[in-house]
């Protein structure tokens, strides 16, 4: 979560002009605190096997906020350098991972990571939007969408999302969000946080209709917030919340009077977290959720101490294509977990 400076909403043509002084004056505050980022360009394997033709498998995933601002300003409490190294390499198990705030030590991060394809980082604070998508399966077609519409610090760099097609197995792809919206609870942060989930469902709706969908990310919002338009988009691009259908019976929370929100390193199994994963059927893809976890223990130091000021939320999913789903009586086996299951609202 980027830190509370009290700039108003502001359009996208200031969005730049603002960007561009600012760049001016930060780098001479970060100029000490951060190496430059090498990118995050895949790194070369040679004679790479091709995909095999599947119908079926199970995915590993992972959405994590790791704190990557420079340490002079980060909320995180352990040196961002060698955490962010050691996150690098514990994210190795997972299939696909979104990340939020890899802005200044991309190259920490990968220096033990091995995960074969990366989305390429935009750089470091002001320029960089923070978001990095890696995964164990090629990425087929990549996109950057910066918000219209910010509030306070979250205007200091180009936040927004990201889009990647993954093929999980031959000619089987699957489409992935990766999601940092607007932080804070005052009026223009929440104004600018809707228009941040209508401007996703947006490009949602033109650029995936029909596809097998994962959003995954830092959502900044919660249920039970009353302002937060996350259960509208939501219900609206017909997504399942893993935490809402593994750990809530199936019941969104309802709404809080005078709602706020606990610390986002406080979170548990069952409670709701601002760090969200959904996933999203599709005729030819059906998914089966299970193990959802806040991931306290993998992401501390042998302390105990966090790596980031947020938790880590991991989940696995299985995944069968229709054409092998079809049992004697012509019925998909997964349909029947999801038979009688409608998020309350």
């Amino acid at each position: 979560m980027l830190i509370n400076l009290p700039y108003p909403q502001k359009s996208k043509a200031w969005h730049f002009r603002f960007i561009v002084l600012m760049s001016i004056i930060l780098s001479l505050v970060f100029i000490f605190s951060y190496k430059r980022s090498n990118g995050s360009k895949a790194m070369p394997l040679l004679n790479y096997p091709e995909l095999e033709h599947r119908s079926s498998g199970e995915l590993s995933l992972l959405t994590y906020n790791i704190a990557g601002l420079p340490e002079l300003i980060s909320s995180a409490e352990t040196p961002r350098a060698a955490s962010i190294r050691t996150i690098g390499e514990r994210i190795n198990r997972f299939d696909i991972v979104n990340l939020q705030e890899d802005f200044n030590y991309n190259f920490e991060l990968y220096s033990s990571n091995l995960h074969v394809f990366r989305t390429v980082s935009m750089g470091t604070v002001p320029f960089g939007d923070g978001l990095s998508t890696l995964s164990k399966y090629p990425i087929k077609e990549s996109e950057r969408i910066s918000w219209r519409d910010c509030s306070g610090s979250d205007c200091l760099t180009p936040k927004g999302f990201s889009y990647v097609r993954l093929e999980i197995a031959k000619d089987v792809f699957l489409d992935v969000y990766n999601i940092h919206a607007t932080a804070q609870d005052n009026r223009s942060a929440v104004l600018a946080r809707k228009k941040n989930l209508e401007q996703l469902a947006n490009y949602i709706k033109e650029k995936s209709a029909d596809q097998p969908l994962l959003v995954m990310g830092d959502f900044n919002a919660h249920y039970a917030f009353a302002e937060d338009n996350v259960r509208a988009f939501r219900s609206e691009m017909d997504l399942v919340d893993s935490w809402v259908f593994l750990r809530n019976q199936g019941r969104l929370p309802d709404h809080e009077e005078n709602f706020i929100a606990q610390h986002a390193l406080t979170v548990t199994d069952d409670c709701e977290s601002i760090d969200k994963i959904y996933f999203r059927n599709s005729k030819q893809l059906i998914f089966k959720p299970k193990n959802y976890q806040v991931q306290h223990e993998l992401f501390s130091t042998d302390a105990g101490e966090p790596l980031s000021d947020h938790c880590a939320i991991s989940l696995n999913l299985e995944w069968e294509l229709n054409d092998s789903l079809m049992t004697s009586d012509k019925k998909p086996k997964f349909i029947d977990q999801f038979e009688g299951f409608h998020e309350g609202e």
